[in-house]
């Protein structure tokens, strides 16, 4: 596939340089510039980074972190047998558990809510950072919800991260998930209330919280563009109705004179 000419391998994280280093030089730069495009294209396109992950892989298939590119890539497209694979063969190679929570959440996408709930209970999630720790409840939120158990998932999201006032990366999205529970459970003005903690909290966008708050408020977004065709469509038809009307009267007005000289005719 392609590389553009502005993709060096440099961008690479230095964790992953460094474990690249153990491939022939060629060869690491050939990696990490297919590294890069996996990162820069895997939220637009999912599919493109896919193939890059693909071509990595082909290459190093013995470096963790090239199958965890792999997994991520596979997991954003939705191949979740393929990315559970990849987390696997990565967790093998590092020991690491910082992949348990997307783990779980490949097997919500393999139709296994059970098996993911399972994982959220396991000693891993013990081991796992603060972030990691919210992750895997997000997952498990996400599992009983997958079996249609609403109280339970809004339970799980209760949490004291769910009632710091401090603002974490995580933060938008768990008050997020916690919002559309509650809504799930029609639980309305909960529901209000928690979608407008997550816009405050949402500083770079990563949900759509003010949409969802401005729809429970009524608040309809128009177009611009398709407002403003309307606009000129309006505008045109006085223009139309007008010249109809000039038509309108000229022709009858020559009608009338018509019959004006008919008549003059007769009296003759």
């Amino acid at each position: 596939m392609p590389i553009p000419p502005d993709v060096t391998g440099e961008e690479i994280d230095k964790d992953v340089r460094q474990e690249l280093q153990s491939l022939p030089k060629t060869l690491a730069d050939d990696v990490a510039k297919n590294l890069v495009m996996v990162a820069r294209l895997i939220d637009e396109d999912p599919e493109g980074a896919y193939g890059y992950s693909r071509v990595a892989l082909r290459l190093a298939s013995r470096v963790a972190a090239v199958r965890e590119a792999a997994g991520f890539a596979a997991y954003a497209s939705q191949k979740y047998a393929e990315a559970l694979g990849e987390f696997r063969a990565a967790r093998r190679m590092t020991g690491n558990v910082d992949l348990w929570p997307v783990m779980a959440d490949c097997e919500r996408g393999l139709g296994r809510p059970e098996k993911a709930l399972d994982m959220a209970g396991a000693p891993e999630v013990h081991k796992l950072d603060k972030a990691g720790q919210v992750e895997m409840r997000l997952v498990a939120a996400g599992a009983r919800r997958d079996l249609e158990q609403l109280d339970a998932a809004i339970v799980t999201l209760q949490s004291p991260e769910l009632a710091s006032n401090s603002i974490q990366p995580w933060t938008a999205r768990l008050r997020y998930a916690y919002a559309d529970a509650l809504l799930a459970a029609g639980r309305k003005d909960e529901a209000r209330e928690w979608f407008a903690k997550a816009v405050e909290a949402d500083r770079d966008g990563s949900t759509d919280a003010s949409d969802r708050l401005a729809e429970l408020d009524g608040v309809e977004f128009v177009d611009a563009l398709d407002e403003g065709a309307e606009d000129t469509e309006v505008a045109a038809d006085p223009q139309v109705t007008q010249v109809a009307e000039v038509v309108e009267t000229s022709e009858a007005k020559d009608g009338d004179a018509g019959s004006d000289e008919d008549a003059d005719r007769d009296n003759d």
